[in-house]
């Protein structure tokens, strides 16, 4: 874990030292691709040959794509606020690039921590630069309202965690993720009373909101409409996930527990994929629409994580990576055509094949992706969810069947509504640049590397 920890927390003082904007922004880029090529390579050897445990860190199966998917971000959020900030004092672009590494550093040492006291502090710690990200660079005054929400509703669950995190500490004398499992907190949950019920709610109510769960949810479209590109990014690509895996981190605690009250939480996401589907065919705006699609695929998450069965579990961790990659890459297509259009509006951005001829190729990528077609990975991860849920329960093939058609036809909407109606009389726009399709050829090729060798994201 050094060996990602310690060149990022670098690039923080390299961002300083440079007084020349161009080369600013082309350094931070180099460097931070070069670290995330570095991870993607030695990460995956260091989990095979099983070196990677320690007392604090330990890099398993399911952190392992995480923490390689949090250090490929940071040169891409990077690139997609270069024209957000050009305007900006140099000072102040070197502030944002220095929270965004600080975030990745945080969201790396989050996946990867073995104490669950540790996982905790810096699980609320990414509160603080996302915090900043969503009131100091956002674009509307409405952006502090959304940090608002997005700090009550991720507060409001820290306390009861804490409380379980002291509860399981005072019983077992520890909170290693290594001893844990060898531990007998499972016979302590396999009677269901108030206080071990209490116990799972607190250690599960946080990641819930996190993810978030469909009753939990409001935070997230206010939160990704008044963010600046990078904090869209990161929260649909990372901070989503932190829920999942804390979730499978936790579920693997309390077995007995989970078998029992998980059936109501698996009913609500189910029913939040089908609501936020159809809210998304009523949107007009273009983020608020990929921020609830957002809410529906981590709803089939959150359900086949609590099934807790083999399957489901790698089909969820498929899920958040490939949600992660396409979901970001849908926040800079809206904003690639926000920054021409100055207009996020559906019925504005008509027409814009006619425009951005090459950029329609991106459109139907990330659209094809976002419904899971063949041959994309999210179209594994759904299939692998729903073979488990179907084991789970047959009614839920009826959910799931009318969420995946109301996906299908809000992504496609999104795409014909953009792409190919007649075009809105428009100022001369500026043409696609270099740098943007640099950055959505960064988001699609570890989807057609994860077609390639899916075995990367399996457990």
């Amino acid at each position: 874990m050094l060996k990602i920890i310690l060149p990022s927390l670098m690039l923080i003082p390299v961002t300083f030292l440079i007084n020349n904007k161009n080369i600013l922004w082309t350094a931070t880029v180099t460097l931070s691709s070069i670290i995330a090529l570095t991870t993607s390579i030695t990460l995956n050897t260091d989990v095979a040959q099983h070196n990677s445990a320690n007392m604090l860190l330990n890099i398993d199966q399911i952190s392992c794509p995480l923490i390689i998917l949090s250090c490929w971000l940071l040169p891409l959020t990077i690139l997609a606020s270069q024209n957000h900030m050009k305007s900006e004092p140099l000072i102040r672009q070197k502030t944002m690039i220095s929270q965004l590494i600080a975030l990745q550093v945080l969201l790396c040492i989050t996946f990867g921590a073995s104490n669950l006291l540790m996982f905790y502090i810096t699980f609320e710690t990414t509160l603080i630069p996302t915090l900043l990200l969503i009131t100091r660079w956002g674009n509307q005054k409405e952006r502090f309202t959304a940090g608002l929400y997005f700090l009550f509703y991720t507060l409001s669950a820290s306390l009861p965690l804490l409380l379980a995190l002291i509860n399981i500490q005072t019983q077992l004398h520890t909170l290693s993720t290594l001893t844990l499992p060898m531990s007998n907190l499972n016979l302590i949950s396999l009677n269901s009373t108030w206080s071990s019920t209490l116990l799972w709610l607190g250690c599960f109510l946080a990641f819930l909101i996190k993810m978030p769960l469909y009753i939990f949810h409001l935070w997230l479209p206010k939160a990704h409409v008044e963010a600046p590109i990078a904090g869209s990014m990161i929260l649909a690509a990372i901070l989503l996930k932190l829920g999942g895996y804390g979730m499978m981190r936790m579920t693997s605690l309390l077995i007995p527990l989970t078998k029992n009250l998980a059936t109501p939480f698996m009913v609500i996401a189910m029913w939040g994929m089908i609501m936020t589907s159809s809210i998304c065919l009523r949107q007009t705006d273009l983020k608020s629409m990929i921020a609830y699609s957002s809410i529906s695929h981590m709803g089939l998450v959150i359900a086949g994580t609590l099934t807790m069965t083999p399957w489901a579990w790698s089909g969820a961790l498929a899920m958040m990576i490939a949600h992660g990659l396409v979901s970001s890459g849908l926040f800079c297509l809206a904003n690639i055509t926000y920054e021409r259009t100055h207009t996020r509006s559906i019925f504005m951005n008509r027409g814009l094949k006619m425009l951005f001829p090459l950029m329609t190729f991106w459109w139907l990528m990330m659209t094809f992706a976002n419904m899971a077609l063949p041959p994309f990975p999210n179209f594994m991860a759904e299939i692998m969810i729903i073979s488990a849920m179907f084991n789970w329960s047959d009614w839920t093939m009826l959910l799931l069947g009318l969420s995946m058609v109301l996906t299908a036809l809000f992504s496609l909407n999104m795409l014909l509504m953009t792409q190919h109606e007649h075009p809105n009389k428009h100022a001369p726009v500026n043409p696609i640049t270099t740098r943007e399709h640099l950055l959505l050829l960064m988001h699609t090729c570890p989807l057609f590397a994860l077609i390639v060798n899916p075995t990367m994201i399996m457990l």
